[in-house]
């Protein structure tokens, strides 16, 4: 009898995640998580207990990657307006630039799952308010330096802000980048 093949957990989650990300929940069988993974479905379940157990584990994966890229672009030096820019056009672009228009596993996560799994559900809404949240500072900040009007409320921003984003990302599964930037310079003009 062969010794069951090693991996890696957090690259078996990332291969997982990006076969979520691609197919949904329910269209992505325990068989195109095998071949995603190159990790056998019994390796897989005695590693990780089930499919829906992994999937909770790619959203919190990909929740933390979100969380990195969020902040790392808030953060770079500018004005708030350029640095939220800059941010939603990489969203965009990135969704533009795939070989699969995917969108936002969140935003897939939710229009699936929303109201149906509780714990799909909190995850979504952990990620969002976490967006949500950076978005509200920065936008503080563009407050206290000066480039971002007083009259503004950051709290209403930040969550008209995060309704774009998610719009952003469903319709560039369809649109294409003008339409998509458009929207961004809309959305901009609000502060």
């Amino acid at each position: 009898m062969g010794r069951p093949k090693e991996f890696e957990p957090d690259e078996v989650v990332a291969q997982a995640m990006e076969a979520f990300w691609t197919g949904g929940y329910a269209g992505t069988s325990p068989a195109d998580l095998a071949e995603a993974t190159g990790v056998g479905k019994g390796s897989l379940y005695h590693a990780f207990g089930s499919k829906r157990e992994l999937f909770g584990k790619a959203l919190e994966m990909y929740g933390r990657g979100g969380d990195e890229l969020t902040q790392a672009y808030l953060n770079e030096p500018g004005t708030a307006k350029e640095r939220i820019r800059a941010y939603l056009e990489f969203l965009v672009d990135t969704d533009l630039e795939a070989p699969v228009r995917r969108g936002c596993l969140a935003a897939n996560t939710a229009l699936e799952l929303g109201g149906r799994d509780a714990e799909a559900t909190e995850a979504v809404l952990r990620m969002t308010n976490r967006t949500i949240e950076l978005l509200t500072e920065r936008l503080r900040r563009g407050q206290r330096d000066g480039d971002v009007a007083a009259g503004v409320d950051p709290e209403a921003q930040a969550l008209l802000l995060m309704n774009t984003i998610v719009g952003l990302r469903v319709m560039a599964r369809t649109y294409d980048g003008p339409v998509l930037h458009g929207i961004i310079e809309s959305a901009l003009a609000g502060f």
